[in-house]
């Protein structure tokens, strides 16, 4: 017997392609010869066709077994198309739209004295107040759920930890504009009038607390994950060398989960500088520039795009797309950055 007679039948790729292009077409003539859709239902329609058709031609031709592999096989890369269809879209609606105010101006200047005649007027400011707001909400957050995860992990028994998971969980799912009026009713009218001869006052750094409360259960619930994937005998070794339990995780656990924390902690920086409402509520925004968190309101860059989407000015559209595509590549650098600082240190162990 010679190895060709051992060898199953294969579909050919012409075939395949055969039958997915009069799949698409008999589709086409169906959906737009009826006049009952446009090109989505086609697609929708020839991709069913293409299915039952590959399953029939397959069936003749390599077995009703490998025929279902290849149709299962079909509808895996058709939900990995569709899942990565929308992501595409957003992105090239961004770059396509947000291009148009992409110049120097954006991002040296403020919509100061900008009225809405005018093209000019940038980001400079919003940039700033996302860049301080997140950066101080970073600051508070990060250690806080972090230790609160390493307790859960290492540290937490009864019913005490039990309490803090279940308010973690119910922390995870909180609106936004909840945190946002939670920090309004505590901090800006009753603890700033304080510091203000007993006026409450809006501030970026009002903003950073109702980030910081949004990021907290999304860091402590990603770091216990990643802390629970640790493998127990990494601390049991440590341990059998006598090393106390702090300092097996400050030198053992918490290296080896850091490329997950960080990945948790950067899921959360970039819900936090995406929100609205908490800055809206809070920092209550501002055109002009302001370098102090503490004093004064102060814009961020989804504020800024949310008040230039509803400006009545015809500039207005251009300078929210762009403020988008400048938010959306600032977390992208954000987290590339961590992944490299993340990967450098595990290296260099």
């Amino acid at each position: 017997m010679t190895p060709d007679n051992i060898r199953s039948k294969t579909l050919p790729v012409a075939v395949n392609l055969g039958i997915a292009v009069v799949a698409f077409v008999v589709a086409a003539a169906i959906v737009l010869g009826a006049g009952i859709g446009n090109w989505v239902l086609v697609v929708v329609v020839g991709a069913a066709f293409y299915l039952v058709g590959l399953n029939v031609v397959a069936g003749r031709i390599e077995g009703k077994r490998a025929a279902r592999n290849r149709a299962m096989q079909s509808l895996i890369y058709a939900a990995c198309v569709l899942a990565i269809l929308p992501l595409a879209s957003v992105v090239w609606t961004l770059v396509s739209k947000g291009v148009a105010r992409l110049d120097a101006d954006f991002f040296n200047t403020s919509m100061n004295n900008i009225g809405a005649r005018d093209p000019e007027g940038g980001a400079y400011h919003a940039i700033i107040g996302t860049l301080e707001q997140v950066g101080i909400a970073t600051l508070m957050a990060v250690p806080l759920g972090v230790l609160g995860a390493i307790y859960l992990v290492e540290y937490g028994r009864g019913k005490f930890a039990g309490t803090v998971r279940f308010f973690v969980d119910v922390m995870t799912g909180i609106p936004s504009i909840v945190a946002g009026l939670f920090i309004l009713s505590f901090w800006v009218l009753i603890v700033s009038p304080w510091f203000n001869n007993g006026q409450p006052r809006f501030s970026g750094f009002a903003a950073a607390l109702a980030l910081a409360v949004l990021m907290l259960p999304t860091i402590v619930r990603s770091t216990e994950e990643m802390l629970r994937l640790v493998p127990g005998p990494l601390r049991e070794g440590s341990y059998a060398l006598g090393v106390p339990q702090w300092k097996t995780i400050l030198s053992v656990v918490l290296p080896t989960a850091l490329p997950g924390i960080v990945t948790g902690i950067m899921l959360a920086v970039a819900r936090a500088a995406g929100e609205t409402a908490p800055v809206l509520l809070v920092a209550g925004g501002a055109a002009a520039i302001n370098f102090d968190p503490f004093g004064g309101n102060q814009q961020s860059l989804s504020l800024f795009v949310y008040q230039q989407a509803g400006d009545a000015s015809r500039y207005a559209p251009d300078r929210a797309w762009t403020a988008a595509l400048t938010l959306v590549a600032l977390v992208l650098i954000l987290t590339v950055a961590a992944k490299l600082l993340a990967r450098r240190n595990k290296l260099s162990r």
